[in-house]
């Protein structure tokens, strides 16, 4: 159960970002951080070099925040369209999903990982509905998009009888 002290090189999920000096298992360490270049061991030498990390890490982090405001300004004047088909009484078949959503986000033009966009369940009605986009860990952004019938909505058996009544 040894743990060693690690300077990370590179960001790493769950674990920091570049520049930071962390304790992880030596096995951890050993085989997968220092191999691939992730992660330096943490010497005299190697703590000269977290100043210019950790320069270099808000540089990252600067250019990626403003990367997200600006797709977040596309996305917010984006306007989507769903065209489906409907059976009797204006019911869907099927329905669109977070993925139906991230393909249409590309055929508009706007390059953005199949990840962020975040559709709780698949929407099964017609009209206007709403997801949301997280880009950033500061930088969220609601996209709507309207659900419409590509055939003319027929009323059902029951609410024709009903109308009539």
């Amino acid at each position: 159960m040894a743990n060693t002290e690690i300077l990370l090189l590179q960001p790493v999920d769950g674990l920091g970002g570049e520049g930071d000096q962390v304790k992880v298992r030596a096995g951890y360490a050993r085989n997968f951080l220092l191999p691939r270049g992730l992660a330096a061991p943490m010497t005299v030498a190697n703590r000269k070099r977290v100043d210019a990390l950790c320069k270099r890490r808000a540089e990252r982090e600067a250019a990626e925040l403003n990367g997200a405001q600006e797709l977040a300004k596309k996305l917010g004047a984006l306007s989507l369209a769903f065209a489906v088909q409907t059976g009797e009484g204006g019911k869907m078949f099927g329905a669109i999903t977070a993925a139906d959503l991230h393909a249409k986000i590309l055929e508009a033009g706007i390059e953005i990982d199949k990840k962020k966009v975040h559709l709780y369940t698949p929407v099964k009605a017609l009209g206007n509905h709403t997801s949301k986009i997280k880009l950033h860990a500061d930088v969220s952004v609601e996209v709507s998009f309207d659900v419409v019938s590509e055939n003319p909505i027929e009323e059902s058996e029951e609410e024709a009888a009903a109308s009539e009544s």
